[in-house]
């Protein structure tokens, strides 16, 4: 008897998201007269936002989705936006990020709208930030504070929280800032603890404190971060000396990265409509048409102007990608700037690659999201990125194509052998199938003849068991 559908059990990714999606304010249904005060109540509230960027440099159609996006970002944190507003300049204002001539009308717009915060497109600088603050009387923060707390959200494993968690103090040390006297007071000597005699005297001021502590615990994040790095490195270099090839996901945030490698591999990973819906690589077996295995890997979304705190803290994590054999590069193609995703996860690739050597792996673009694109907007793109793939993870369009152009991009063992394998020998050749590239195989009295190309290693292991007694030496790698 067949499982119904309705009786499956759920993937790991619909968990997730169910617990992610648990605590929702429904908005209209309050019935209060009165604000509550409560911080437990106000938690739950909507931030109401304003956004604010400068068009500094592109066209008028750029500067309007890197708004819209500033908008995504701003949802996906849990604000509700009201307003936004943009002004053209050549560079930002250094004291108000936007002028004071502007700073005035934004400071309209938020008293209309009952804003509690304001959104920047851009990286303040603490001179920036205090101003701006004291001029709107609301909270502000810029883009990189925001996608911080993005992630700082949707961080689920203990390295992505530790990394995140650093991301978050390198930006927060520079910005940090007195309110009144709390931060400002000088506390005694360290004798007593600035209490009694012995105590008394200048000392650290309470923001001093504060920034040593800050750094004793990115110290510690570091340690822990390059602690579970060598457990990385050791997972990747298991699968090296199995000789599996490895492949990685990379692209622009909410491009379907997780929703293709579910559809090629089936993991179940949660799969969301929002920006940065899943940060915590997750590494899936798969195998090729002909039989051969490889691994995929989901990496960490892209986006524009990608904090440089995120890219550091990031940086064990990004370097999956550098490390794998072939990069699978997926770009949206319902999106209006595809152009732009590319050159943005590119100038990422290339400054991991820079601290790798200056060499990355050859990389295959993938389109996805066909099945959402216009038919003008697919023809331009197949003119535009002649070598891509187009697929369809929803649908499953194009998927087929796509495994059968991984086989042929994945590299192939590099020595050729001719084996008679005992039938007592029967891992060996279960190994054969899986690590290697079987080319022919018979069953005869004496054992198993096979015709293989493998790796050096799985080679050494089947020098007893070689056809005429020698390994011929290696063959250049072939990657198409």
């Amino acid at each position: 008897m067949t499982e119904s559908p309705l009786m499956q059990d759920p993937t790991v990714g619909e968990l997730e998201l169910e617990e992610r999606s648990s605590l929702r304010r429904v908005v209209g249904l309050s019935t209060e007269l009165a604000d509550v005060t409560e911080v437990e109540y106000r938690q739950l509230r909507l931030e109401k936002v304003v956004l604010v960027g400068v068009w500094t440099e592109g066209t008028s159609e750029q500067a309007n989705q890197s708004m819209v996006e500033l908008a995504r970002l701003a949802e996906t944190a849990g604000s509700q936006v009201m307003d936004g507003l943009v002004q053209r300049r050549q560079k930002p204002d250094p004291a108000t990020f936007i002028g004071s001539g502007k700073v005035d009308e934004l400071h309209h717009a938020v008293e209309a709208a009952g804003a509690d915060t304001v959104i920047c497109d851009g990286e303040l600088s603490p001179g920036q930030l205090r101003q701006l603050e004291d001029k709107l009387k609301v909270k502000v923060i810029d883009r990189t504070a925001l996608i911080l707390d993005i992630f700082a959200q949707h961080a689920r494993s203990r390295d992505g929280k530790a990394q995140v968690e650093l991301a978050q103090l390198s930006y927060l040390l520079p910005r940090l800032r007195g309110w009144g006297e709390a931060l400002s007071r000088q506390v005694g000597g360290r004798a007593a603890g600035g209490v009694g005699i012995g105590g008394r005297g200048p000392g650290e001021t309470k923001i001093e404190l504060d920034r040593r502590r800050i750094r004793h615990r990115m110290s510690k994040l570091r340690r822990e971060i390059t602690a579970m790095g060598k457990v990385r490195d050791t997972q990747r270099g298991s699968r090296r000396r199995r000789e599996v090839p490895s492949v990685a996901i990379v692209g622009y945030t909410n491009a379907g990265k997780s929703s293709l490698l579910n559809a090629l591999t089936g993991a179940g990973v949660m799969v969301h409509d929002a920006l940065f819906a899943t940060l915590d690589p997750t590494t899936r077996k798969a195998e090729t048409p002909d039989g051969r295995a490889y691994t995929l890997t989901d990496t960490v979304g892209f986006v524009r102007h990608l904090p440089h705190q995120l890219v550091e803290a990031f940086r064990s994590t990004l370097e999956e990608a550098g490390q794998a054999d072939l990069l699978v590069h997926v770009v949206d193609a319902s999106d209006p700037l595809p152009e732009d995703q590319i050159a943005a996860v590119r100038k990422v690739l290339v400054e991991i690659g820079e601290e790798q050597g200056g060499v990355m792996p050859p990389e295959l673009l993938v389109v996805n999201k066909t099945d959402a694109a216009g038919d003008l907007a697919l023809a331009r793109l197949r003119h535009l990125l002649p070598d891509a793939v187009f697929v369809s993870a929803h649908t499953g369009a194009g998927i087929a194509r796509l495994r059968t152009t991984l086989a042929e991009r994945l590299p192939r063992p590099e020595v050729d052998l001719e084996l008679l394998v005992p039938y007592t020998e029967g891992g060996l050749v279960a190994r054969m199938h899986s690590e290697g590239e079987v080319l022919s195989s018979e069953h005869v009295a004496e054992g198993t003849r096979l015709h293989v190309r493998v790796g050096p290693e799985l080679a050494v292991a089947a020098v007893p068991f070689v056809v005429g007694g020698t390994v011929p030496e290696p063959a250049s790698s072939a990657v198409g």
